[in-house]
């Protein structure tokens, strides 16, 4: 199965499961639609290719050790990890409440090879250079120490071992900007600086070698290599 279809696979599993957040991340509810739209002026087909670009860091054989932070309900990598059986995954959330939607979807899709834990970024429970691959999917534009979160990431991941994912980046989309702005870091969901494509490939390229960032609207896709 290709990374697309277990992407699509994903929106389909959801049925009336779906909460608000999950019917975003995977364009599938009305709800989650209309903000797909309005906020990261995003539509299926967006929404579909700056996760598959996100997600292309881990290769459809992998059979090594991942480490995915935040893991938030799952909805994304679940079917994904469903693909990869010889592949030891550790998925950590700071929020036990998102973490055990992660949980109950991963024990009804009867994955034994993914194990959970709560944690914080910015002071990561794993010893150095533990994992081959370290994804991060939406999460660096909420972690409140991003410099500790960028440190962490670093410091578990192999050498040779690759750094993937996505989050928000700021002049991708003005609409997206305004939004982030007045509604998103007033209410807490987002947390202040954040990065632009330049800066984030800057920044990756001081740390990492083969770095690649590429954007979709105002979401921006990484993948390097330490």
């Amino acid at each position: 199965m290709t990374r697309k279809e277990q992407i699509k696979g994903a929106y389909k599993q959801l049925g009336g499961s779906a909460t608000f957040y999950d019917g975003m991340m995977t364009y599938s509810t009305l709800p989650g639609k209309a903000i797909c739209r309005l906020v990261w002026n995003m539509n299926g087909e967006k929404n579909l290719e700056y996760l598959t670009r996100a997600l292309s860091g881990v290769p459809e054989d992998f059979s090594g050790k991942l480490l995915e932070v935040p893991v938030g309900t799952g909805v994304l990598t679940m079917p994904v990890y469903k693909d990869l059986p010889n592949a030891e995954i550790t998925c950590l959330d700071y929020s036990a409440d998102m973490m055990a939607a992660a949980e109950k979807r991963a024990k009804a899709a009867g994955l034994n090879n993914v194990t959970f834990r709560q944690g914080d970024v910015g002071a990561l429970p794993f010893n150095d250079e533990t994992f081959d691959i370290v994804l991060s999917l939406n999460g660096f534009h909420a972690f409140p120490d991003k410099d500790a979160a960028y440190r962490e990431t670093f410091r578990v991941l192999k050498k040779g071992g690759t750094f993937c994912g996505c989050f928000y980046i700021q002049e991708g989309c003005r609409r997206t900007d305004w939004f982030i702005e007045h509604l998103y870091v007033p209410k807490g969901f987002f947390t202040p600086p954040f990065e632009t494509e330049q800066t984030l490939r800057a920044r990756l390229a001081s740390m990492y070698e083969d770095v690649t960032v590429s954007s979709v609207e105002g979401m921006g896709i990484f993948r390097c290599r330490k």
